[in-house]
């Protein structure tokens, strides 16, 4: 059993769910699904079920300890679905499964269906001789004896047929049918109607030994096509599974020795918080922690995607999975198994692949009734063409209409019998679930594992449909539009400011010294040290660069957003914003006011510091913008998007980060605390949004509400992250990324908002295209099959030919989803 990290599909008020995770095999079609998911969910104590054909994964969400995982395994494998839970050995490698390799797995699956296919094409090729006239008999008149035929299809059913037919039947048998129902069904027609025409020929019927042969070998071949495909498809995740390392090299004695002790090899899942692990040069490293001993150089790009190396050294922290190139080094251990970055990756992809989107429901719910449907269809078509369809257009030639399905041998008139019998194979065979119930787990499975690849999270189809409605991007500006690390730019006493212009580092400035021995950036560099924010370290970075003693201060207290107050030799010490001040009943003068108005148009954060009850200076600060924080900006403008801005700073400073980006000051929202965000984007989420008010807009976004997504670092932004529609976080090396947002970018680069909006707008258009495609099959087949333009045009599809186009649609569903990959290149 398996525990991922928690969504918004499980809020912190839900009770402690347990996700089991299940390989399930013998999956065919989207009826399969259906008929899993439903026994899933019948078993006692299970909340919810989701099953992935593509993937022939099961997870089920249940409360902790309240299902046995085995006994859900049992369940599946005792009504044809031979499953087997996934057991946690702590790594990532070890949840993965206790089955064989995936990939020796399929290589098996598919040297078996290969197999399977040359058999049957070498039947196919031997029955179709006799349609090419004497250039096969000619040969070997034995091809021309309808006997040899009838042994043909015979060989064809209990070789390469005969997994198809008793899977069929087995799922006959549990009133679950799937494809190979109808598929068998159709075969086993055909070649009963035959063999009664060749035992009984006085019956006047035709022999047509051939089409259970063709139906087999195009199915087969499609089959064939489309498990290459689903491999494909699977490779990139598969890789993805294969970075673990499986192997540590412990340092036992780190004390004694340090990197030059002896080091021991034991499984890389034994490894404990703490220990000292040696990483040598091509070594990937087992485990995420500390470089304590040693300097080299990375290769982090199975993390990022980045190809250029990064140099590592003591203190630098490294992640497991990723490539030690030049030298040896000793690491200590902070997190392992399920715990370490790789390992969250690994269990955040795989999750996503069993969250549906909800456009796929339709076609969940059509899946479910789909062979029964088909069946019904099939019934009524032999019905209408037996009793009234050869009777109605009894002036049709039908031995001409049927040589348009490969019999121009036959001269005789087929009677109305043959007519429907094989018009209602026909409907059974053309019918393909499997293609709905491949369109969206086909499609996830490469978007998510192509986003994985290069540092895109996101955490299944769910949010690909939603991110495809955006119309509203938001973004935090400290830490995500600008690079987080702000500097000091200004320093101004009170009673300098009526004389003094404001310029840069005016510490110098000590006509009038406070009321304490310290300078004004000492005494905030002391407050700051009891809190972490950015302007915290600037202003500390600041007292460092000076070479300033820093004072000592004690009794902290922080108020998110507004500011934070210290003891200082005694005097109480405030750093804060105007309302923060204002709280504590400081007065500030209209001269303050001004210069920090100034300041503050000027794009720079203003810190008031009042010392005993009274205002002492101006500390401005100042953040710059992300390189690529622009390009961001306006590639998103012109992909049909509304950009804001959201920041707790002051309007001022906010605008002029805003000027700077071409953004118009309505698309501002300042003054907002941590605490205040998600509210404010709740805000925004009710209000309507109108398409003129959008430059260049490419989208189809009709006035309506605001779908919005939340850009932020994922530390202070966590509620308003899990307020928007879609939250992206840059991933800041904290697991409330990973939690809260919805999409998480692994290589903290602004331009991957972009390239994650794009991935999953693409990758929901081919959902939307394999669903259409999917329903469109069908829509048209079944009826072309039923006979819809035999009187008018004298066309019917045959049965081999209804097999063929069969197997085209689950192919050409699978190689869609493909052809996403093509954005690798053209993003």
């Amino acid at each position: 059993m398996q525990l991922v990290p928690k969504t918004k599909l499980a809020p912190e008020f839900d009770p402690i769910l347990e996700k089991i995770i299940l390989d399930v095999g013998g999956m065919k079609c989207a009826g399969c699904v259906n008929a899993v998911e439903r026994q899933l969910t019948q078993h006692p104590g299970v909340k919810s079920a989701c099953v992935n054909l593509a993937t022939e994964v099961a997870v089920v969400e249940s409360e902790t300890g309240a299902v046995d995982a085995d006994a859900l395994a049992q369940k599946l494998t005792a009504v044809g679905f031979p499953t087997q839970p996934r057991k946690t050995s702590g790594t990532a490698a070890g949840e993965i499964s206790t089955l064989p390799d995936p990939a020796e797995r399929q290589r098996r699956e598919m040297q078996s269906s290969v197999r399977q296919l040359a058999i049957a094409a070498i039947l196919l090729l031997l029955s179709g001789s006799g349609h090419f006239g004497n250039l096969g008999t000619s040969v070997l008149p034995v091809l021309n004896n309808i006997w040899f035929h009838c042994g043909l299809a015979t060989i064809a059913l209990l070789i390469p047929g005969r997994p198809i037919l008793v899977d069929g039947w087995l799922g006959w048998r549990r009133n679950a049918p799937n494809m190979n129902t109808l598929v068998g069904l159709g075969t086993l027609t055909a070649y009963i109607a035959s063999l009664v025409a060749l035992l009984f020929p006085k019956m006047g019927w035709e022999c047509f030994f051939d089409e259970p042969v063709m139906m087999l070998g195009f199915i087969l071949l499609g089959r064939t096509l489309e498990q290459q495909a689903r491999g494909r498809a699977a490779a990139a995740f598969r890789k993805l599974l294969a970075l673990q390392p499986q192997v540590a090299r412990l340092i036992a004695n780190p004390e004694k020795g340090g990197m030059g002790s002896s080091s021991v090899e034991i499984p890389a899942e034994q490894v404990r918080v703490g220990e000292w692990v040696q990483v040598l040069p091509g070594d990937k490293i087992p485990v995420d922690g500390e470089v304590v001993v040693g300097k080299t150089t990375v290769d982090e790009s199975m993390l990022t995607g980045e190809a250029v190396p990064v140099i590592k050294q003591p203190g630098d922290m490294v992640t497991g999975g990723t490539l030690n190139q030049s030298g040896a080094i000793a690491i200590q251990t902070t997190r392992t198994g399920n715990d370490t970055t790789l390992a969250q990756i690994v269990a955040l992809v795989e999750a996503a692949q069993t969250r549906k989107a909800p456009v796929q429901k339709l076609a969940d719910t059509v899946a479910g009734y789909f062979t029964y449907g088909v069946l019904t269809a099939s019934v009524l078509t032999f019905v209408f063409w037996y009793f009234f369809g050869t009777h109605i257009w009894a002036d049709v030639n039908m031995s001409g209409g049927m040589e348009m399905m490969g019999h121009a041998t036959h001269e005789a008139p087929y009677s109305p019998l043959l007519i429907s019998l094989k018009l209602a194979i026909a409907v059974m065979v053309v019918a393909c679930p499997c293609a709905l119930g491949l369109a969206t787990p086909t499609a996830i499975l490469v978007g998510t594992a192509m986003g994985a690849e290069r540092g895109l999270l996101i955490k299944g189809g769910d949010v690909l449909e939603k991110v495809h409605k955006l119309n509203t991007v938001v973004f935090d500006k400290t830490g995500t539009l600008t690079t987080g690390n702000p500097i000091v730019t200004d320093c101004l006493l009170i009673e300098e400011m009526g004389s003094k212009e404001p310029h840069s580092h005016s510490t110098t400035l000590t006509a009038s010294p406070l009321p304490t021995p310290y300078s004004l950036i000492q005494l905030a560099a002391a407050v700051e040290s009891g809190t972490h924010h950015p302007l915290a370290k600037a202003i500390q970075q600041e007292a460092q660069q000076q070479q300033l003693s820093i004072p000592e201060a004690v009794d902290f207290h922080t108020e998110p957003g507004l500011g934070v107050s210290a003891v200082v030799e005694g005097k109480v010490v405030l750093l804060g914003n105007w309302d923060w001040l204002s709280w504590h009943g400081i007065a500030i003068n209209e001269t303050a006011q001004q210069v920090a108005q100034d300041l503050a148009t000027d794009g720079k954060t203003v810190v008031c510091v009042a010392v005993g009850g009274a205002l002492a200076g101006l500390i401005a600060v100042s953040d710059t913008l992300r390189p690529d924080a622009q390009s961001t900006v306006d590639k998103l403008r012109q992909m049909g998007l509304r950009v804001m801005l959201l920041s707790g700073d002051r309007k001022e400073a906010a605008n002029a980060i805003a000027k700077q980006l071409g953004l118009d000051s309505a698309d501002v929202i300042a003054g907002v605390p941590p605490a205040k965000k998600a509210a404010a984007i709740q805000a925004l989420q009710g209000q309507e949004i109108q398409r003129e008010g959008i430059p260049n807009p490419k989208s189809k976004i009709q006035n309506s509400k605001s779908v919005v997504a939340m850009v932020g670092d994922g530390i202070n932004d966590a509620p308003a992250l899990s307020q928007a529609d879609v939250g992206i976080a840059l991933h800041s090396g904290t697991d409330v990324a990973m939690e809260t947002a919805e999409i998480v970018l692994m290589r903290d680069r602004l331009n991957d908002v972009v390239e994650s909006i794009q991935l999953s707008r693409a990758t929901f258009n081919k959902i939307r295209q394999n669903l259409f495609w999917a329903f469109a099959y069908n829509t048209v087949g079944i009826p072309l099959a039923a006979g819809v333009l035999f009187p008018s045009l004298g066309f019917v599809l045959n049965p081999s030919g209804a097999a063929a186009l069969m197997a085209f649609s689950s192919v050409s569903v699978v190689t869609n989803s493909i052809l996403l990959r093509r954005l690798a290149h053209h993003p």
